[in-house]
């Protein structure tokens, strides 16, 4: 039986607002639209620090053109005094290496899961680091990721890492459709693909 993260997420939710104590959370970030959404959603319940690392990004532009993006979010979302950001150098040859086998993949293909994890590990190491409650990513706020991967990935880590792993599938709650709305609002570039370099490139 797939376990429903939604659910798992609002009774959470509920705990902390019973407890009126925002606990610390470490929040991976794919890109500003996705993000928009997702920090919409859980400003009011967590204390967030952002963290932009995406080494699977080519070419190094995009990288940069999408960071540019998540620092217009935050200034115009008004929250960029209360969130920290923290944005990683641009790092494609760590992703190269780790999916040289999987180069000519679909999306959704191991490739993907091998993506998820060097975002995830990178976030989870940092979470220990900054000491926070929680970590967790937008990832799953579009359709074509994984959620199920993702909290996997995400839980085994918080296990290695003694970090707790926010369980979410932010697609719920009509999650990517306000993410779309959101970058209307705020006029963000939204980005035609993953990422990754397609194989032809």
């Amino acid at each position: 039986m797939q376990r429903d993260y939604q659910k798992e997420l609002d009774l959470l939710i509920e705990k902390i607002k019973e407890n009126k104590m925002k606990p610390a959370l470490l929040l991976h970030s794919c890109c500003a639209p996705c993000s928009s959404y997702v920090l919409k959603y859980l400003l009011s319940f967590f204390n967030i620090t952002v963290f932009y690392y995406n080494p699977n990004t080519f070419p190094e532009e995009e990288y940069n053109k999408r960071k540019f993006e998540l620092e217009k979010l935050l200034s115009l979302m008004g929250v960029e005094k209360s969130v920290k950001l923290i944005c990683s150098e641009y790092d494609h040859e760590t992703f190269n290496r780790a999916t040289k086998d999987f180069i000519n993949e679909k999306e959704g293909g191991h490739r993907c899961s091998i993506c998820y994890e060097l975002r995830l590990q990178r976030t989870a190491e940092l979470a220990k680091k900054l000491g926070v409650d929680y970590f967790c990513t937008t990832l799953s706020v579009s359709p074509y990721k994984n959620a199920q991967k993702l909290n996997n990935i995400g839980q085994k880590l918080a296990a290695e890492y003694g970090v707790n792993y926010l369980v979410s599938d932010f697609k719920k709650k009509a999650g990517y459709k306000q993410s779309i709305e959101l970058s209307k609002k705020y006029n963000l570039y939204r980005q035609n693909y993953c990422g990754c370099k397609p194989p032809s490139a």
